[in-house]
C-alpha cells in the first residue's frame, strides 16, 4: 500500500515539472497541465493591457494596483497558479522576492480551457473564497463569455456576464470600459477601435 506524498515531496515534484507544464497543488493532489494555448494566452494578455494602463499605471484610470501573470500563490497547503491576479497596492504594498506568494490577491482571473475549467469552476473557487479573493472572473476564449464573481457572505455572488458584442465593465475595475471583443485577439475587433 502506498502512503500519501507530503507536502513538501508534492512541492518537489512541482518544481521538478518540465518548462513546458503549469503545476497546482489542489486539495493534497499534484495537476500538472500544458502550458496555454495561444488563444488562451492571447485572451490572457489582452486582458491585462485592458485592465493594466489604468489600474497599474493610473493612464486613464485611478492606478493603485499590481498585477502578475501566472503568479504562484500558497494558501496554506493549496498552490494556484490563476492566469492574472492583481493586489490593491495596500495589500501588497512591495513585490515580494522569490516565486511563492502568500499575499491573497483582490482578484484573480481564469482564462478557462477544457483541461482545466473543471478545477477554475470547482476547487480553485472554493480556494479563492477561503483565502480572502474578493473578485474572480472566468473567461472562456473559445464561447467568448466573461462571466464574473463577487465574494460575499462566504459565497461568489453572481456579477454581470458578458458575451461578443458587450462592452465590459465590472468591479472591481468598473471606473473604465471596453469591449469584450478586444480580448480575443480578431484583428477586424481590434481595427473596429
Amino acid at each position: 500500500m502506498s502512503k500519501p506524498l507530503k507536502q513538501s515531496d508534492l512541492y518537489a515534484q512541482l518544481e521538478a515539472l518540465p518548462p513546458n507544464m503549469v503545476g497546482e497543488i489542489i486539495d493534497g493532489e499534484l495537476l500538472a497541465m500544458p502550458r496555454p494555448a495561444a488563444r488562451h494566452a492571447v485572451s490572457a494578455a489582452s486582458l491585462g493591457i485592458e485592465i493594466g494602463g489604468p489600474y497599474q499605471r493610473g493612464r486613464g484610470g485611478p492606478g493603485g494596483w499590481i498585477f502578475m501573470n501566472e503568479p504562484e500563490l500558497h494558501f496554506g497547503i493549496q498552490v494556484t497558479v490563476p492566469d492574472i491576479a492583481g493586489w490593491r497596492r495596500e495589500r501588497m504594498q512591495s513585490i515580494p522576492e522569490g516565486v511563492a506568494i502568500t499575499i491573497p490577491p483582490n482578484w484573480v482571473c481564469e482564462v478557462l480551457s477544457p483541461s482545466t475549467e473543471k478545477y477554475d469552476r470547482g476547487a480553485k473557487r472554493r480556494i479563492y473564497l477561503s483565502a480572502g479573493v474578493e473578485y474572480l472572473w472566468l473567461l472562456n476564449p473559445i464561447s467568448r463569455v466573461l462571466e464574473t464573481f463577487i465574494a460575499s457572505d462566504d459565497e461568489w455572488k453572481i456579477g454581470p456576464t458578458f458575451a461578443s458584442g458587450d462592452t465590459v465593465s465590472a468591479v472591481p475595475f468598473d471606473a473604465i470600459s471596453f469591449p469584450i471583443d478586444y480580448l480575443w485577439g480578431d484583428p477586424v475587433a481590434e481595427a473596429e477601435s
